[in-house]
Parts: C-alpha cells; sequence; structure tokens
C-alpha cells in the first residue's frame, strides 16, 4: 500500500522532532558544561588573588618579625610590635595560611629551602635545626617555602 502525503508528512515531521530534541539536549549538556567551567575559572581566579593578597602580607609579616628580634628587649615598642604581629597572624589564619617549617621536623624540599647545613651528629640527617625565615602554606599548596638549616652527618660534605 503506497504511502499517504499525510504519512510522509508525519513521518518526515516526526524525524524534524527528534533532531530538535537531539539538538536541545545537547544544547542543554553543553549549557551546563560551560557553567561548571565558567565556575571552576571563577574559583580559580578567587583562589589566585587571594595567595597574591596574602603574599603580599608574608613581606610585611617579616618586617614585623625583624624588628622584633633586633629591638632591645626592654623597648617599650616592643610590646606594640609582637600586638601587631599577633593581629597579622590572626588575618592570615582566618584566611587559612599556616607556618611552615620548624626545628626538629624533617626537611622536606616541597616546604622547605635549604639555605645551610650544620654537623649534627646527634641528629639525624636532614632535621631542621633553625629556621632563617618562616614558610607559608594555604590548605595543600605552598605559599612560600620555608628557609632552613639542616642538619647534616659528620662526613658528608656541605651543601
Amino acid at each position: 500500500m503506497p504511502s499517504s502525503p499525510a504519512s510522509e508528512e508525519l513521518t518526515e515531521l516526526q524525524a524534524r522532532n527528534e533532531h530538535l530534541e537531539d539538538r536541545y539536549k545537547r544544547s542543554l549538556a553543553d549549557l551546563d558544561n560551560y557553567r561548571k567551567r565558567s565556575a571552576r575559572e571563577v574559583d580559580h581566579r578567587v583562589a589566585e588573588s587571594r595567595e597574591a593578597l596574602v603574599r603580599d602580607w608574608l613581606g610585611a609579616v617579616d618586617s614585623v618579625e625583624r624588628a622584633l628580634t633586633m629591638a632591645p628587649p626592654d623597648d617599650p615598642l616592643r610590646e606594640g610590635l609582637r600586638g601587631v604581629l599577633e593581629q597579622m597572624e590572626a588575618v592570615l589564619e582566618r584566611q587559612g595560611v599556616t607556618r611552615l617549617g620548624a626545628p626538629g621536623e624533617p626537611f622536606d624540599p616541597e616546604r622547605h629551602e635549604a639555605i645551610g647545613t650544620v654537623a649534627a651528629p646527634e641528629l639525624e640527617d636532614h632535621t631542621v635545626l633553625e629556621v632563617a625565615r618562616s614558610g607559608f602554606g594555604m590548605g595543600d599548596r605552598v605559599l612560600r617555602p620555608a628557609q632552613v638549616i639542616v642538619s647534616r652527618r659528620e662526613g658528608d660534605a656541605e651543601a
């Protein structure tokens, strides 16, 4: 039985409808992917800006710490500097920033920058002896590695 013009038109309209529905679903998926990608990019840029601002603060923290070490113990300004440093550290802490590097911990090249070695046979090799400049991290990222002096075995050559 030959198909009628109405059934041909119906078949053609159904095929067109399927095609348009497919395009619609693809467009929705593309839009959803675009939204997710845009949100990731915004989050990434916000994190970069936040890290840049924190890095700027680190220089000021270093300056206050240096001023504290240089001030005589009986200087009345010392208490003021200590208060300013505590405020700065509180701001950094609220931003999720932690200090890196402490005497006694094992040297980690991801978190520490060795600026010197000292023979220390009583300690395990590659132990942080002294922190010359604190490092800072935010989450799992290192913003600035700690500059440290590291122990070495008596027979090892100096780095």
